[in-house]
């Protein structure tokens, strides 16, 4: 079994907003495939599916941000889900819009959802670094993970999102340069990211 956590902060007022993305992949993750509907618990939404015969619970955190690590923690107490065995959707700001990037542990640069998660369930979880790019100086950062992304990109943000979830049985099965490679491919072929496109770390 695994659990597949979205990062975001619940309600109608941010459901556009770059942080967002997260909670946007795995809401296309229980439309494509057919999940459950969403039921309210663990201080968070969840909904359950399988994904190429791998049982997985999708979860939403309505915690806000800052406090997602309980909710994981709930969740994955409840269903004995070993770190190993949860993925976490994020944004990140350190790629290019449309960039995606798979890694287990590693630093949590900043991310505040990340810092709960890892304060509750230690750090040897899988990040899915969905690329939302920087606005160049640093003290925008906050009001810009906070904003809505622009009418503009609202192609590339759907693409993205169809191509997580098309793969995401990938990412079930543990297969994470593979799921990274596709969705790369399927951006590059909207034109959306270039071969060069490998962002900075």
């Amino acid at each position: 079994m695994r659990l597949f956590v979205g990062l975001g902060n619940p309600g109608a007022r941010y459901a556009r907003n770059r942080h967002n993305i997260g909670f946007m992949a795995v809401d296309e993750i229980a439309r494509r495939h057919g999940f459950a509907s969403w039921r309210r618990r663990f201080q968070g939404e969840t909904s359950e599916g399988t994904l190429d015969s791998e049982r997985v619970i999708l979860l939403k955190p309505t915690t806000y941000m800052n406090e997602s690590g309980r909710s994981v923690q709930e969740a994955s107490s409840f269903f004995k889900i070993a770190p190993g065995d949860v993925t976490v959707f994020q944004d990140e700001l350190e790629l290019p819009p449309g960039k995606v990037r798979v890694k287990i542990g590693g630093g949590i640069a900043g991310h505040n959802g990340l810092r709960s998660i890892s304060a509750h369930i230690g750090n040897d979880y899988r990040r899915v670094r969905l690329g939302i790019g920087h606005p160049g100086v640093k003290a925008l950062v906050h009001s810009y993970v906070l904003a809505d992304f622009a009418k503009a990109d609202d192609e590339w943000v759907r693409t993205l999102c169809e191509a997580v979830a098309e793969h995401a049985a990938l990412l079930a099965k543990g297969t994470d340069a593979t799921f990274a490679n596709k969705v790369h491919l399927a951006m590059l072929a909207k034109g959306f990211l270039t071969k060069d496109d490998n962002g900075k770390e």
